[in-house]
């Protein structure tokens, strides 16, 4: 389970999860409503099988962008982390079918969505510029006049110096 996280049960309604409202702790001073994220269950795929051992055991959770209130630079890392699995309509996919199990399946989508959205949280460290010391710069052109001297002594000798 995650930070926060209450347990949830199936309503009746096929494939809809319902849950008592529990925010999930992304970074400091951001958090995730549960209730901004759907749920749905479909046929994952593989090997077929009789219609009686079928199940809905796949998880797609789909998250409104602008219901989460995220901060407006964490979104625009959110949409170069996530590419493709925002949607025209602003929804975030995610998708698991990796289990057997619906429960482990909607688990492990889950810890994918607070790990991609904890990824957008991180902001990125300033590069802070540097510059060669003195002695980096003498020794690199120390190395290029040898290195040069090198090349130029196995060249054929030109019979027009002398």
């Amino acid at each position: 389970m995650f930070e926060g996280e209450t347990t949830g049960s199936l309503s009746p309604v096929k494939g809809v999860l319902t849950k008592a409202m529990a925010r999930l702790k992304i970074a400091e001073g951001i958090y995730l409503d549960e209730g901004c994220v759907e749920t749905r269950f479909t046929r994952s795929g593989g090997p077929g099988g009789q219609k009686v051992n079928t199940s809905d055991s796949a998880v797609q959770l789909f998250l409104e962008l602008s219901c989460a209130g995220f901060p407006d630079d964490m979104v625009d890392r959110l949409h170069k982390i996530a590419g493709g699995r925002i949607g025209a309509d602003g929804r975030l996919m995610i998708a698991c079918s990796t289990h057997r199990s619906q429960a482990r399946n909607r688990k492990l989508a889950m810890a994918r969505l607070v790990r991609l959205l904890r990824r957008a949280a991180a902001k990125p460290k300033k590069r802070k510029r540097t510059r060669p010391s003195r002695a980096a710069r003498e020794k690199r052109l120390r190395n290029k006049r040898r290195k040069s001297e090198k090349k130029r002594m196995r060249r054929k000798p030109d019979p027009t110096e002398h």
